[in-house]
């Protein structure tokens, strides 16, 4: 791995990647790409710009077609709220998740590939880790997907571009670690996936974030709209 491209969306797992890239490779040999999609959470690519500023890394902004509104994604179609749930009902959930997103990650790993071809990058990274793919929440984080996409880009690339998902065994307590070790810019990063500032505190992504900061006994360092005991877990 000599340079990579890394799909940058401001939260804790891209973040913890591209800091991780920038210790391996250097800032020089990190491009970030974020992609707007869609989404109603449009904060966190403001934050990905502070981010890859932060980290003195290239930044690239795209917008892909809207070709996912319509689909019931909670995360897109503004009549879809996002839902509320507790830690421990994350953890049980079954089944695809209602903010799942059709085929999201195949389109952004698509499009960094291209960019990768383009700025002469051998490597694309993205943070999928395993509570994403736990239960089938998001197939496109599942090691199938990640299997599959993995030959695709390399084949497609006439084996120039390898994909590299340093996080597909961690938890978020994992990813946590990571990115602490890595000295990645958490106080930038945005996770709340209702886009709101303070964090709600409520979301799934915030619940999820919330939970490995207090298992690892650390003050998250971004501000939430609710009173949290940081205590551990």
């Amino acid at each position: 791995m000599k340079k990579a491209v890394v799909l940058l969306s401001g939260g804790l797992d891209s973040t913890t990647c591209a800091a991780m890239l920038v210790r391996q490779l250097g800032a020089d040999n990190v491009i970030a790409l974020s992609l707007g999609y869609g989404q109603k959470h449009l904060v966190e690519l403001e934050q990905a710009k502070l981010i890859a500023k932060e980290l003195g890394i290239s930044h690239i902004i795209k917008e892909l077609p809207p070709i996912f509104s319509g689909a019931g994604s909670t995360l897109i179609d503004a009549d879809c709220p996002n839902p509320e749930t507790t830690y421990e009902e994350l953890a049980k959930s079954i089944g695809v998740s209602p903010t799942y997103v059709p085929f999201r990650n195949g389109n952004l790993l698509s499009a960094a590939t291209a960019l990768a071809l383009v700025e002469g990058a051998d490597t694309v990274c993205y943070g999928a880790h395993s509570e994403d793919a736990r239960s089938w929440s998001y197939p496109d984080c599942s090691a199938e997907f990640i299997g599959a996409m993995a030959c695709a880009i390399y084949i497609g690339t006439y084996h120039k571009v390898r994909l590299y998902t340093p996080l597909v065994n961690d938890t978020k307590y994992d990813v946590v670690v990571r990115g602490l070790e890595a000295y990645a810019p958490f106080e930038l990063t945005h996770s709340c996936y209702n886009g709101a500032r303070p964090a709600c505190g409520v979301c799934s992504t915030c619940i999820s974030r919330i939970a490995a900061f207090k298992q690892l006994g650390v003050r998250d360092p971004i501000d939430y709209a609710i009173v949290i005991d940081w205590r551990c877990l």
